[in-house]
């Protein structure tokens, strides 16, 4: 992160290369994952209704307030999973299949509600069609989930000894998510210095709004996720967000301003995944001392 926040004029230039680093961390990972494993449940039911219901709640509360804010912590609930969400799953060993079918239902549907939803409270009417945004959000997100997933499959079944080692490999998604995350910071940090045009006060409001939505969907998902076993699993489905997704949307559908909000998302999010993930290290760490 620090990385990419000093040389983000230089690490920038290569955002467009993020959907390939998307593509093989999710087939690592998805060499831990059996077809018979993906299935739709209650928890994701309940995970989809708060996902909806809780965006619409926040906009129409943030709403008398401000408009822009309202936008922007709207769509940091609204938006589908990060295609990167089961890599952080299989890293904190939580359930890559539940993580795996929330990302794949939440990123589909999310290509036909959003457009009607941001519509509604936009201008997405006269200037983007519904088939047009679908058309984008399906090219851009869904080879990146699915394609990954049915390689891992076939591999399986052609190559299964090859399928073996890839799976016994998975610290090589870490290392491909951290190279990721760096590019994806440098991103941020140039868009964040080219639109917030000097509105540092405004931009700290989004910042703590943005903070607080986070820190929440991470802590309501985990409680969820406990009652079913799945802990890690609902705190990542409902915490980890498409937040690239998101800015393109806003800027599409609603104040371009507000696209702040799902920017400055993206470093809330990664803050949590590494405490997760030093949580996790220490926990180990402690029980090798007392074996």
């Amino acid at each position: 992160m620090t990385i990419g926040i000093l040389f983000y004029k230089q690490l920038s230039i290569f955002t467009p290369i993020i959907p390939y680093f998307l593509s093989a961390m999710l087939f690592i990972t998805y060499c831990r994952v059996r077809w018979i494993d993906i299935r739709l449940t209650k928890f994701h039911y309940i995970l989809l209704t708060i996902q909806y219901a809780g965006s619409a709640l926040i906009y129409l509360v943030i709403r008398p307030f401000n408009e822009i804010v309202a936008q922007a912590a709207m769509i940091c609930v609204l938006i589908s999973t990060a295609t990167a969400a089961p890599v952080i799953t299989g890293i904190l060993n939580g359930n890559i299949a539940s993580v795996t079918t929330y990302a794949i239902v939440s990123n589909l549907l999310v290509a036909f509600i959003a457009p009607v939803f941001l519509s509604i409270i936009g201008n997405t009417g006269e200037n983007v069609s519904f088939f047009a945004s679908f058309w984008y959000i399906f090219r851009k997100v869904m080879p990146i989930l699915l394609l990954p997933f049915v390689t891992a499959l076939l591999l399986a079944k052609v190559l299964p000894k090859a399928h073996e080692k890839i799976k016994s490999a998975q610290i090589v998604s870490f290392y491909l998510w951290a190279l990721a995350l760096t590019v994806v910071i440098a991103s941020l940090a140039k868009f964040v210095i080219e639109y917030s045009n000097g509105g540092y006060r405004f931009l700290i409001v989004i910042a703590i709004v943005s903070l607080l939505i986070c820190f929440a969907q991470f802590f309501f998902g985990r409680k969820l996720g406990t009652r079913f076993n799945q802990t890690v699993a609902g705190g990542q489905s409902l915490g980890q967000k498409n937040t690239v997704l998101a800015i393109w949307l806003t800027q599409t559908y609603l104040n371009p301003v507000a696209s702040l909000g799902p920017g400055l998302y993206v470093l809330w999010q990664n803050l949590v995944n590494f405490y997760q993930i030093w949580q996790k290290k220490r926990f180990e760490e402690k029980l090798m001392i007392n074996d």
